[in-house]
């Protein structure tokens, strides 16, 4: 496969003059300037033979790069080598290409000729004009190169401008007559926003927008529209819609206008069909009418539905009717030629040399008995007891295997005779699976009355607010009433046993009276607490309550 080439990689060529003028005013800045007094001749010809050599490994360099940044028609996909022909021409595009490698080759032997004059430097004076004579004439090479490097750049704009088609992933391809509604399709499906107005030829290039499929990434290409004349009149426009069906793997859609909007009738579009059926060769086709909100299918001439209907026979296409419009059929469109290009890749695949690679070194092992006997699920009598015993305890449903009843028996039963407690997990599955199914966290609850469970909380009693009186940090609060009660508590036994010197230890009398107290203030506050487990949400009736507690801890 031919490697993807990025287009927008490609750096911007520079003018004859701006390259003339980076080269030497980089070969100033890199190399020695000034030549000192006494120095001998041999180091004043390498002082300028360095100079020389330099200002031509920076042309060679920079000239190498255009020539090397620039894609090579024979690499890259032949997609993108016809489109650069019918762009800028195939011949153009390779003579500036070998203009600037010859320039390069120049320089380099200029560069070779006047180095080997140099060492043959007598003077100074010698030296300095060798250099002066070999820097202008690689400065004339390039002089000479402004058509082509004028070229190259605009090639190189156009180029980063082109959309981004990958030829090997899945594509859809619409193309028709102009004006059948080829955009405003692609605009329907897709993410792009491309320009749509009521006359011919709006598109005048492709067009790539990205969908979704089956959690897949597709490209739809949106072509120009194509005239019926002969090849060899077709222009620039016309001619990268015929590129793009002669050499990327798609499923094409062709766009019949039925209702003569686009200013074209049927049987010239049929024609236009006829014409270029050979590029729909080996390529899923569907044929699509449009406009039918204008003109629907079933009031269209018969004359001109028989000839629609032949030309779906004869290339044994899928054929789909659509409006933009009511946006009917679109659905079916899209669906349609994604399946019948998925059906295609799978068919190319399987018929390819590597799936035979893979199966012949696949092989499926089959047990076989060892004897005759059939052994059958033993499950002992007493285990069978004890899990019928266990969900009759719990409360829960007990299921019995039966294989004609779908849906209403647990999916992990495993014998006709087998009973099992219907878990958590069953019930999900019976009532419609993760997503669907809402457990029941009502009979966690922990409430006096197991009754009360299923009771509905009120959003107001008595002409209040239920939930001004939740108090989410009671416990919190009590704890610290508890603390600072401790605390005075024991503040005034101190004082009291300072003033009075008593015993710390309270009588008989005293302490079973204190007993009762803290006794009676604990059934108090547990009387006023619900402990619901999380996430349950708090549940209390009205009927329960005569006026609306005071504080409620969750």
């Amino acid at each position: 496969m031919p490697p993807q080439f990025s287009f927008k990689d490609i750096l911007p060529v520079p003018t004859n003059k701006d390259f003339v003028d980076i080269v030497l005013l980089r070969t100033q800045r890199k190399t020695p300037t000034v030549v000192h007094a006494g120095w001998q001749i041999s180091r004043i010809r390498q002082f300028y033979m360095r100079k020389v050599k330099f200002t031509q490994s920076t042309f060679s360099e920079k000239l190498t790069a255009i020539v090397d940044q620039f894609p090579k028609l024979d690499d890259i996909h032949p997609f993108y080598a016809d489109l650069i022909n019918v762009l800028y021409d195939r011949d153009h595009y390779k003579l500036a290409l070998g203009q600037v490698n010859t320039a390069r080759q120049i320089i380099d032997n200029v560069a070779k000729d006047y180095l080997r004059l140099l060492k043959f430097g007598d003077s100074l004076f010698r030296c300095k004009q060798l250099k002066r004579a070999s820097l202008g004439r690689m400065c004339t090479v390039m002089r000479k190169q402004g058509p082509t490097l004028g070229y190259l750049e605009e090639v190189r704009k156009h180029l980063a401008r082109l959309p981004a088609i990958d030829p090997t992933t899945r594509t859809l391809l619409i193309t028709g007559y102009p004006n059948v509604g080829k955009s405003s399709f692609m605009n329907k499906v897709t993410r792009a926003d491309v320009d749509v107005q009521p006359y011919a030829f709006t598109t005048k290039s492709l067009f790539v927008g990205h969908m979704d499929y089956k959690y897949q990434r597709w490209q739809v290409i949106d072509t120009p529209g194509i005239l019926d004349h002969p090849l060899e009149e077709r222009n620039t426009i016309e001619m990268q819609s015929i590129t793009a069906l002669a050499h990327l793997r798609a499923a094409v859609l062709f766009f019949i206008d039925i209702s003569g909007q686009c200013g074209f009738t049927v049987d010239q579009q049929l024609s236009l069909f006829a014409s270029i059926s050979p590029l729909f060769a080996n390529k899923p086709l569907v044929i699509v009418a449009t406009k039918i909100d204008a003109q629907p299918w079933e009031t269209l001439d018969a004359g001109e539905k028989s000839r629609i209907n032949a030309a779906v026979a004869s290339s044994k296409a899928t054929f789909c009717t659509m409006s933009n419009f009511t946006e009917e059929g679109i659905v079916g469109v899209k669906t349609g030629a994604c399946e019948a290009l998925l059906v295609k890749r799978v068919d190319e695949k399987m018929r390819g040399k590597r799936v035979g690679d893979v199966v012949n070194r696949l092989a499926i092992m089959q047990p076989k008995p060892r004897d005759g006997r059939v052994r059958d699920v033993s499950i002992p009598a007493s285990v069978l007891a004890s899990r019928t015993a266990e969900a009759a305890a719990d409360g829960e449903a007990v299921m019995k295997y039966d294989d004609g009843e779908e849906g209403g028996e647990s999916p992990f039963s495993k014998g006709p005779d087998m009973v099992k407690k219907w878990l958590a997990r069953d019930k999900e599955r019976v009532g419609g699976g993760p997503g669907v199914y809402r457990p029941d966290f009502t009979s966690y609850y922990l409430l006096r009355d197991d009754e009360w469970k299923t009771d509905i909380v009120p959003e107001t009693m008595d002409g209040k607010n239920i939930a001004d009186f939740v108090d989410p940090d009671i416990l919190e609060r009590l704890l610290a009433l508890e603390e600072e009660e401790e605390g005075l508590l024991a503040a005034a036994i101190g004082a009291g046993e300072e003033e009075e010197e008593e015993d710390d230890e309270l009588d008989e009398e005293t302490e079973k009276l204190y007993s009762a107290i803290q006794k009676q203030r604990r059934a108090s506050i547990t009387a006023h607490k619900c402990v619901i487990p999380f996430p349950s949400p708090l549940l209390f009736a009205s009927k329960h309550f005569s006026t609306p507690p005071p504080s409620i801890y969750v």
